[in-house]
């Protein structure tokens, strides 16, 4: 590093002029005589040594000259007239300068930078190499055997596919352990989701089927797949096979809808669309993620920005930090030309190994799809000067609280209600991005369990639900909350295991040492302790409305389900005895009190009652 610093004694003062305003306390031209012609790094500090603003460049002489010789926004005139000290760190590359930028703006995250607040690694689909492979989601350094598919956007978006693949190809999905434990099939098998490879239902060769099916269409080879599929469903037709060739008509007709939907380019190429828009004081930047011609999804970026920014020097940071540790692919689509853009592919080609271009002048369909993108960054923009701020620092604050790789885009939390172990209700509620989603509300009747026993009715509502889930009726939580400490907190972690659920974090929110409001602890089962937020908490503060809102549609579903057994006669329940029969046994005894103190002679003298009848209304009454 190449530290340069005016310690000489003051020298005559500078003149400040609006288009340059240097700080009368700094020489900026005896600086620049020192800072070397190379690429690398530079860092603006103030008077009191902290970051004012990092910075790369393909020759730093001249990059740092640029400021104190031409006119400058309102931004950096500010920034100008604090500069007590400038350091550089001359790299060989310009790839290495984009690297070591990256690295100091996420570490002091200087004042006058654009921060792109997206420090989490993308997921991939990952198909292991085993005799029988498993698909799986997976986070990480592609270092382990197999194949890798993505990145996609988000942990939704692959779940999202996962869940695709299951219904078009029965796959396994299962963690080895599970699958290495079975000895009979699971719900997937049942629900055909699987072929059932753990107990030997499908051959190596029927599954390798599959298995490169499921490649072919995330490789975007969706038209070589539907072609293989009509081949064999001919031959299973010629067979007589009827039954068969009618799911390989099936599979074909469900690639073919998905692949009207999914595919915006023709050439089956990878690129990025990147669209920045700005509206009252935020800037959003949208990213499409296409490959092998089929769109993964796209994902809505906001960074921290300045004032007085302009979109091509918002979106070349963005696109400096976005890509500086992650795949890059051939091609980047954006509607604003970024600043430094011949930097930026040079160093993008060097970390690539291949030949990386961004282009802004487009025509024909690639237009169309970055206009697309742009009306989708407005969107985001506009929904998010419209959301309530408050819930969104909540979910920030939760994300932080939990060490989550984004904050979560669905939340669900389950509550147990009942009287003395009567009447038992389970209830799921649903928050979004937005808030409570109240249309994917949920209760449950529990029956069948010992009266009173919790971890029961909790295995019992968390089955029903989470078949659905699997069935692809609901979508999957990234994160589930459970009224409860680490009992429940196991007793769920081994129904979702049963299920082969996987992919979603599981979190016990449980009453303090004193049961004290703001007390409350957080469990997490891959952790011996509990997290404590702390009473002045957003992110318990979320919780507890989570929370507090299952414990309400709980309690609500409860007293409904009790104030109906109260309003329903006990003799409603009994086989045999119907709207006549009641009518004139409250008739011969003067009302239901009067019944349940007669014997079950009594009863079967009343017209139309038979003795096997009068024991069970007996029988019946007596145990009410």
């Amino acid at each position: 590093m190449v530290a340069i610093r005016d310690r000489r004694p003051q020298p005559a003062r500078l003149t400040e002029t609006p288009d340059c305003p240097v700080s009368a306390t700094f020489d900026h031209r005896a600086v620049l005589a020192q800072i070397p012609a190379q690429p690398g790094v530079y860092r603006m500090l103030a008077a009191d040594a902290s970051l004012l603003y990092v910075g790369k460049a393909k020759h730093l002489r001249r990059r740092v000259a640029s400021y104190f010789g031409r006119a400058l926004n309102r931004r950096l005139q500010v920034m100008v007239a604090q500069i007590a000290d400038i350091q550089v760190t001359v790299t060989r590359t310009e790839a290495e300068a984009l690297l070591l930028e990256n690295n100091l703006i996420k570490t002091h995250r200087p004042r006058f930078n654009v921060l792109l607040r997206d420090d989490k690694s993308y997921p991939y689909i990952y198909l292991s190499d085993d005799t029988f492979p498993r698909l799986a989601f997976y986070r990480g350094p592609r270092r382990g055997n197999g194949r890798y598919f993505g990145p996609y956007p988000s942990a939704w978006a692959v779940r999202e596919t996962l869940q695709l693949l299951q219904k078009l190809f029965p796959v396994r999905q299962c963690e080895d352990a599970f699958y290495r434990a079975r000895s009979r099939p699971c719900l997937q098998y049942q629900i055909k989701r699987c072929a059932g490879p753990c107990v030997g239902l499908i051959g190596p060769a029927d599954y390798a089927l599959d298995v490169a099916a499921s490649a072919k269409f995330l490789e975007g080879r969706t038209d070589e797949v539907i072609a293989e599929l009509g081949a064999r469903m001919e031959q299973a037709a010629a067979d007589l096979a009827f039954e068969h060739a009618a799911a390989l008509r099936d599979q074909i007709a469900t690639l073919r809808r998905i692949q009207q939907r999914q595919y915006i380019s023709g050439d089956g190429g990878d690129l990025d669309l990147i669209a920045i828009a700005e509206a009252g004081g935020l800037v959003c930047v949208q990213v499409f993620f296409i490959r092998a011609g089929r769109n993964l999804g796209n994902k809505a970026f906001f960074p921290q920005v300045p004032a007085s920014t302009g979109r091509a020097a918002v979106l070349a940071a963005f696109l400096a930090q976005f890509y500086a540790d992650k795949e890059i692919p051939p091609e980047l689509l954006v509607n604003v030309e970024p600043e430094e853009i011949e930097f930026l592919e040079a160093a993008f080609s060097e970390q690539a190994g291949r030949r990386v271009s961004i282009h802004h002048r487009l025509r024909g369909d690639r237009a169309r799809w970055l206009a697309l993108a742009e009306q989708n960054a407005e969107l985001a923009l506009q929904s998010r000067l419209g959301s309530r701020a408050g819930y969104t620092r909540r979910l920030e604050a939760l994300r932080t609280a939990l060490e989550l790789d984004e904050p979560p885009r669905r939340l669900e939390c389950f509550d147990i209600s009942h009287t003395g172990g009567e009447l038992t209700v389970a209830a799921c509620v649903v928050f979004d991005a937005e808030g409570p989603r109240k249309s994917d509300y949920r209760r449950f009747n529990i029956d069948g369990i010992t009266p009173g026993d919790d971890y029961a009715a909790l295995e019992q509502a968390l089955t029903r639900r989470y078949r659905r889930v699997q069935q692809g009726e609901v979508p999957l939580p990234d994160l589930l909350l459970i009224d409860g400490g680490r009992g429940q907190l196991g007793a769920v972690a081994a129904v979702l295991q049963e299920l082969g659920i996987t992919g979603l974090t599981l979190v016990g929110v449980a009453k303090g040492p004193d049961r004290k409001a703001g007390a409350e602890q957080l469990w997490r089962p891959d952790q011996p302790t509990p997290i404590i937020p702390g009473a002045d908490s957003p992110a318990l503060h979320l919780i507890a409305q989570v929370r507090d809102e299952a414990h309400r549609f709980a309690i609500t579903g409860h007293r409904q389900r009790r104030d109906k057994a109260r309003r329903t006669s006990v003799l409603e329940g009994i086989p045999g005895v119907g709207p006549k029969r009641r009518q004139a046994l409250l008739r011969a005894f003067g009302g239901l009190r009067g019944l349940g103190q007669a014997t079950p002679e009594d009863i079967a003298r009343v017209d139309g009652i038979s003795t096997e009848l009068a024991v069970r209304i007996h029988s019946a009454l007596r145990s009410e």
